[in-house]
Parts: structure tokens; sequence; C-alpha cells
């Protein structure tokens, strides 16, 4: 969700409970200066909803073991 800054801060209430369900973009002049997310749901669980036929046992090791494999093919 994208609001401005003002209406972030006239209705906190409302935008804190929202932030359970969706990240929220801040923008200020038409520019997106900040991004409000829950802290509960972990990068990799976001990660996960957004690429398409991620394996279900996608974790934060597998990740890591993942891009060192990239960067030491990369020599």
């Amino acid at each position: 969700m994208i609001v401005t800054a003002t209406e972030f801060k006239t209705n906190f209430g409302k935008y804190l409970e929202l932030i359970a369900k969706e990240d929220i973009f801040i923008t200020k002049n038409g520019k997106t200066v900040a991004k409000v997310v829950n802290p509960q749901v972990s990068a990799v669980d976001s990660l996960r909803g957004l690429l398409k036929n991620a394996p279900q046992d996608l974790d934060l090791d597998s990740l890591r073991e993942e891009r060192i494999l990239r960067y030491e093919g990369n020599d």
C-alpha cells in the first residue's frame, strides 16, 4: 500500500493494523521516503511468496549457501 506522509501521520492507528497484512510505502512530494514492514514476517517468507516455484523448505541457510556458490562460480 502506498500512502502520503500526511495520511500516514493522520491515521497512524489505522496503518498500524494494516501493517500486519501488507507493507506500507510512505511518500512525500511524490517520492517514496519509507517502507514500514511487519517485523514478524521474515524476508525469506516475503521472498517465498514472490518467487514462482520456490521450494517450500527455503530458509536463510539455503539462500546463503546458494549465494556463496554463485559467488564462487564467478571467480
